[in-house]
């Protein structure tokens, strides 16, 4: 297959700030790496769990490391339809401006943000080298066929270029389901 890329199942996790850490898991506290992921410098946290409250629910997820800026909630649509969360947008990682907010529990307290609940946008991950060696710039958009027993064809995947990224392709869990991408999967980038 020509042009093909890891296919990666992103689930629902949270990037939170060093101060939503503190007030989460206690002063002091810091982010422990259970392990790394396919992007460099990024990890799932040990022992760090957090459960968002919504309107009509809760969740228990993951942490991913290290802190950022912003809160972040990376959910898929029935993530969200299960915490009653309306009108949740698909947006780029790091776009959480006028987003929904939600609860946050942690062990040693909880913090309400008014903002950064996202469904990520399907993404592919480049290296400079690996952009021009697909024949692509950051920010376009591509289409990716992905060959399961459900054959998919993703519009509207972003590239994101980047000389810290790794190449992989990032899906939500519905669409992971859709397209039955289980195991390691890849797919071919239709320009």
């Amino acid at each position: 297959m020509e042009n093909k890329v890891l296919v990666e199942t992103s689930a629902r996790h949270i990037h939170l700030t060093e101060e939503a850490v503190k007030v989460l898991y206690g002063e002091g506290a810091e982010l422990v790496v259970k392990k790394m992921l396919s992007q460099p410098g990024q990890f799932a946290c040990a022992n760090e769990k957090i459960t968002l409250v919504g309107p009509k629910g809760q969740l228990t997820v993951s942490v991913l490391g290290p802190t950022r800026k912003a809160n972040q909630v990376e959910l898929s649509f029935t993530d969200a339809r299960a915490l009653g969360l309306a009108g949740v947008p698909v947006r780029e990682s790091g776009d959480v401006a006028g987003t929904p907010g939600l609860k946050m529990v942690g062990p040693a307290g909880e913090v309400d943000i008014e903002e950064g609940v996202i469904i990520a946008k399907r993404h592919i991950h480049m290296t400079p080298e690996d952009a021009k060696a697909f024949g692509v710039e950051d920010k376009q958009v591509v289409k990716v066929k992905i060959n399961s027993a459900r054959t998919t064809v993703f519009d509207d995947v972003v590239c994101r270029v980047h000389p810290t990224y790794a190449l992989a392709m990032h899906i939500d869990t519905d669409e992971c389901n859709a397209a039955c991408a289980f195991g390691e999967v890849y797919g071919e980038v239709i320009l």
